[in-house]
């Protein structure tokens, strides 16, 4: 680390403790040139996801843009906050274990989909009609016939 008085790089270390609530490291050290002391800050470097669009664009990941699709499917349906945050945290963790840089939209939409199936078939149904985008009831049946054939009311 370059000193900011004599600007040598050659320094110490006295004292190091966590800060930020565990995200940040605060580091006390000290010059071996000078012996002017002085603080340093680190953090971890956040690895930023890409989402590719259906049209080739690239936007960062947003999680939110998830929550809010799973709010607007499970509008008046009896699925708790709680169980939309929690399948908003799957999807996540899943979608930074599995993708380095970039990840396709279609992928999200498939695990939304999953995830809702378990949840909620009317809420399932619904994020279907939007995801998918039907052109005719014939496409809509399409995604429906496995469900009815499995008793499942919707």
């Amino acid at each position: 680390m370059r000193c900011p008085f004599c600007k040598k790089d050659h320094d110490k270390v006295i004292d190091s403790r966590s800060a930020n609530a565990g995200a940040t490291v605060r580091r006390r050290r000290e010059c071996l040139a000078c012996k002017k002391r002085f603080t340093t800050y680190e953090k971890v470097e956040e690895i930023t996801l890409y989402v590719i669009k259906k049209d080739g664009r690239r936007d960062v990941f947003d999680r939110e843009k998830i929550k809010r699709g799973l709010l607007t499917a499970c509008k008046k349906r009896p699925v708790s906050l709680q169980t939309i945050e929690d399948i908003v945290n799957r999807i996540e963790i899943e979608l930074y274990e599995n993708y380095d840089r970039e990840v396709k939209s279609t992928k999200i939409g498939d695990l939304v989909m999953r995830e809702l199936k378990g949840v909620d078939h009317v809420a399932y149904v619904r994020f279907a009609s939007v995801y998918r985008e039907f052109k005719d009831v014939n496409e809509f049946m399409r995604e429906l016939k496995p469900m009815l054939k499995g008793g499942v009311r919707v």
